[in-house]
């Protein structure tokens, strides 16, 4: 039964998800409870299992099949590690403060908060159980905490987002997935990668790339020895003109294997058949014995059980370079099974010998399937509460992030749009202008707020943006109350605080940098409180662009339409003076500093 990890031996895959409920996601009334992560009690008896939007970690009793306890957080459960004796569970809490709440499961309070970073999760504890390792999604950082001395010893600097992270069996590494690539988007390469940190020095001593395309990584685990560690991500066709979906012409979805002794990747192999995608590869677990790997998938509300020795027999018996392996669609055959699972939105999992527990996130429910194939295997989805009626947004927000949707079901919106309807990162060529014209990704926040829509405003606005993203990207015809209730589901997306922010406000760099934002014209064009005036304009380029929103723009690199600029630093300096970004050529570089502050307080 798996344990060891924190969040059993798997990367944590709830950052992301947790931003379409809570701060900066869904207002509603109704409250769903949303389960997204799950731990087992060492004697496989108990599941804990944090319901995301409910506040709250449900006790689960396997024998009894249902909830027996409730433990209330005062904020959004993200993670959840068991300590050594199992007297105490860690819990992230996903809000801007960033801490974790130290929960006395013998009494079911929290005892105390240890502090953290911007939006924590995945708490890793030590082997000796005296430290504990937090990823901090937005101040792209992980915490190492001392839990003797009930504070915070270190922050290591990571690449961007990290989501999820595993240790290894010795202590020694702490694997961390970075949930978006890092540099710009129109070079050759545009993908994410996972950071190796030594836990004794406290600082990273390698960043593993995967493939070009790799973005959205979600979850990961390591081998029952730590010979070798997985993690599920999109790789996407980003390279390549949108004209057709088939045979994952535009995002497939993966399995990356990276061997985790020598810190390298060994390769990616892709979780769709030919003809049907597996879209939105979201947590991963191995069994105890090594037999098995599973995966589940978001996007089509199934379960990957992969044979893991035949898996490491054909990729170290093939021939094949990586990016063959990478766009083989049949390589998994024989080798792995889908299981329907009876429930939506399946994030974390966790496995107590050859049974699966998935938290389904959209149903409310605990997903349970025995992945021994002798009992052929059926699943079933055990209501974690009370069913609530669906709101409009609720049923916007399942659409978002359902592939079933899509032809073949080959990725949701949520591909390209991860985080709560944010951006990948990435180039696409959607052929709104004609062919060969990749674009940015943009944020879907407030984009109902701020037509036109698309980076050339070639839509009239998010509804027209909706609809078509619909026909021409999912390549379908679907009811349009559909695209209504993912219209409302995107009206509800609220920003998320900056990590910028000190105690919730500007810091006097900010403050000044409001000043010079104004004196060098940039309010012009980008005036409050949407930070758009809604125009287009001629940046000299030869062609018109809509001018963006400056609202998160802290969390929407790589910069301008084709997302050359890396950072504000490079916007301002680089492509800023010469392309029409206000009187920028005027100001000093203590100026440029102070505005680049303001604007990343947004």
């Amino acid at each position: 039964m798996e344990r060891r990890w924190g969040m059993v031996r798997r990367w944590s895959t709830t950052g992301a998800s947790l931003l379409v409920a809570g701060f900066a996601g869904v207002a509603s009334a109704t409250v769903y409870l949303s389960p997204t992560a799950l731990i087992a009690s060492g004697d496989g008896h108990l599941l804990y299992i944090a319901e995301a939007t409910a506040n709250q970690v449900a006790v689960f009793s396997l024998a009894e099949q249902k909830v027996v306890k409730e433990i209330s957080l005062p904020d959004r459960p993200s993670g959840l590690a068991l300590g050594p004796d199992e007297t105490t569970l860690y819990v992230t809490g996903a809000s801007p403060e960033g801490r974790v709440h130290v929960v006395n499961l013998q009494t079911g309070a929290v005892d105390h908060t240890l502090p953290a970073g911007h939006t924590p999760n995945t708490p890793i504890l030590s082997a000796d159980g005296m430290t504990l390792f937090v990823c901090n999604q937005f101040t792209n950082d992980v915490s190492v905490i001392d839990l003797t001395a009930k504070k915070e010893l270190a922050k290591v600097p990571v690449l961007r987002e990290p989501v999820a992270a595993a240790i290894t069996p010795d202590g020694r590494f702490l694997f961390v997935a970075n949930h978006l690539p890092v540099g710009p988007s129109n070079a050759d390469y545009a993908g994410a990668a996972v950071s190796v940190i030594d836990t004794a020095a406290r600082i990273v001593v390698n960043n593993v790339p995967l493939l070009n395309g790799s973005t959205g990584l979600r979850g990961g685990c390591l081998s029952p020895g730590g010979e070798f560690a997985y993690v599920t991500h999109i790789l996407a066709r980003y390279h390549l003109p949108t004209t057709q979906l088939e045979r994952g012409w535009m995002n497939t979805n993966a399995l990356s294997v990276i061997d985790a002794t020598n810190q390298r990747l060994v390769n990616t192999v892709l979780l769709d058949d030919v003809d049907l995608g597996a879209a939105n590869p979201y947590g991963v677990a191995c069994t105890d014995d090594g037999k098995y790997l599973c995966v589940t998938h978001a996007g089509t509300h199934e379960l990957s059980v992969i044979d893991r020795t035949a898996l490491h027999e054909k990729l170290a018996g093939t021939a094949d370079s990586t990016m063959e392996v990478a766009n083989d669609l049949s390589f998994l055959v024989g080798l792995r099974r889908r299981l329907p699972l009876g429930g939506n939105g399946p994030h974390g999992l966790t496995l107590v010998g050859t049974r699966a527990y998935v938290a389904e996130y959209f149903t409310d429910s605990l997903g349970v399937v025995d992945i021994d194939p002798a009992t052929r295997p059926s699943a079933r989805a055990l209501p974690l509460g009370p069913k609530k009626a669906m709101t409009d947004v609720r049923t916007g927000e399942i659409l978002f992030h359902d592939a079933r949707l899509c032809f073949q079901k080959w990725q949701s919106c949520a591909s390209c749009h991860p985080g709560g309807g944010r951006a990948d990162a990435l180039n696409w060529d959607l052929l709104n202008d004609g062919i060969g014209n990749p674009k940015n990704t943009k944020s879907l926040l407030l984009s109902h707020k701020t037509p036109p829509a698309m980076a050339t405003g070639v839509r009239t606005d998010a509804e027209a943006a909706v609809r078509a993203g619909i026909r021409f990207i999912q390549f379908v015809v679907r009811p349009d109350e559909d695209a209504a209730a993912i219209d409302e589901y995107l009206k509800s997306l609220k920003p998320v605080p900056s990590p910028h922010l000190v105690n919730g406000r500007m810091s006097t760099a900010a403050i000044r940098g409001k000043k010079v934002f104004e004196k060098a014209g940039c309010a012009e064009c980008h005036p409050a409180p949407l930070y758009t005036d809604l125009k287009k304009y001629d940046m000299g380029t030869g062609r018109e662009f809509d001018t963006p929103t400056m609202v998160e723009v802290w969390r929407t690199a790589p910069y301008l339409h084709d997302g050359r600029a890396t950072t504000l630093e490079e916007l301002f300096k680089k492509s800023g003076p010469e392309k029409g970004h206000g009187e920028i050529s005027t100001l000093t570089d203590d100026e440029i500093a102070d505005l680049i502050e303001f604007a990343r307080s947004l």
